[in-house]
């Protein structure tokens, strides 16, 4: 027999069959990639983005914040220097350390009304209920409004006349009404939270996606169920943005009520510092009110972030 019957074949370098492989080679890492060794650069890639961005979200945070408290030093320092070189009057504007002088007299002494917890109580306690009562009846007459479309053109007149009455002027009208107590200052936080937040459920209820409420009618559901199942979630975020915006109104509306006539409170406190002449008093209780009302907006806040967690963040927000 001739050599290339029982020789060994010749074989192309670049093809192999596959009784040409050996076990060998079979087992070699490049020759034997599974699925999770094949899909591990990618994972690892994800990874590596997903730190990357929440690194720099951190960094981010760090920065504002960082800049924020930046911002009030420089303020604070400035207004301090300049009050003490006699730049601006320390009689009329005070000055940092004052107020802060003021603010630990009250904590540890008490003011001429009580104790400044009490005080920080009773305005707290006031614009709480008004802000309560107003978005209550703000969010029920907003989606009755924004359902019942008869309703709405018989009251909408009266309610926008309503609405551009300018509503501080009505603080003292309350207080004929009411008397000195806590009623009056009720009274007047409810008409400054309510309109804001009518106006926000009434959009919301008419914003709602029509398709929805079609499908919900074609399954049957009565008007109630459409409005309790539908209408309301849709409005939710309308009516959460209003909240916000309310509760600093809330707050607005006890302080002025206070000032003009009170026996308790944050407003009578600043009331009798202008009266003294204080001006280190007046600054101390604004200054108390923005903290309180700081800490209220982070509450809320907290309180949104935990109902929308279904909702993708905005661009250029943490969540």
């Amino acid at each position: 027999m001739s050599p290339d019957t029982h020789g060994p074949s010749p074989v192309s370098p670049g093809i192999q069959g596959p009784s040409s492989t050996s076990p060998t080679a079979a087992l070699t890492p490049t020759a034997a990639l599974t699925p999770t060794a094949a899909l591990t650069p990618a994972g690892a890639t994800s990874a590596a983005r997903t730190s990357t961005r929440a690194r720099a979200a951190r960094n981010r945070r760090y920065l504002v914040h960082g800049s924020r408290v930046l911002l009030l030093a420089l303020v604070f320092g400035a207004w301090e220097l300049l009050a003490r070189a006699d730049v601006i009057d320390p009689f009329n504007f005070s000055m940092p350390s004052a107020i802060w002088d003021q603010i630990r007299e009250w904590a540890l002494h008490g003011t001429a009304q009580g104790s400044l917890w009490e005080q920080i109580w009773y305005t707290l306690y006031e614009a709480l209920l008004g802000w309560v009562v107003g978005v209550v009846t703000g969010v029920v007459l907003g989606i009755t409004l924004g359902r019942i479309r008869f309703l709405s053109d018989v009251l909408g007149p009266y309610i926008k006349v309503l609405n551009a009455i300018p509503r501080i002027v009505l603080a003292p009208v309350f207080l004929i009404w009411f008397g000195l107590g806590p009623a009056s200052k009720v009274a007047s936080a409810v008409v400054l939270v309510f309109f804001p937040v009518f106006f926000n459920a009434f959009q919301g209820a008419r914003e709602v996606d029509r398709n929805l409420v079609n499908n919900a009618r074609i399954l049957g559901a009565s008007n109630r169920r459409v409005t309790l199942q539908v209408v309301v979630p849709s409005a939710t975020s309308w009516i959460f943005t209003s909240l916000h915006v309310s509760f600093g109104f809330a707050l607005i509306g006890a302080i002025v009520g206070e000032y003009i006539g009170a026996t308790k409170g944050l407003g009578l406190l600043v009331a009798a510092s202008q009266g003294t002449f204080n001006a280190a008093g007046v600054y101390a209780a604004m200054a108390i009110l923005a903290v309180v009302a700081l800490l209220t907006e982070g509450l809320l806040t907290f309180g949104e972030r935990r109902l929308f967690r279904w909702r993708p963040a905005e661009p250029g927000t943490e969540r």
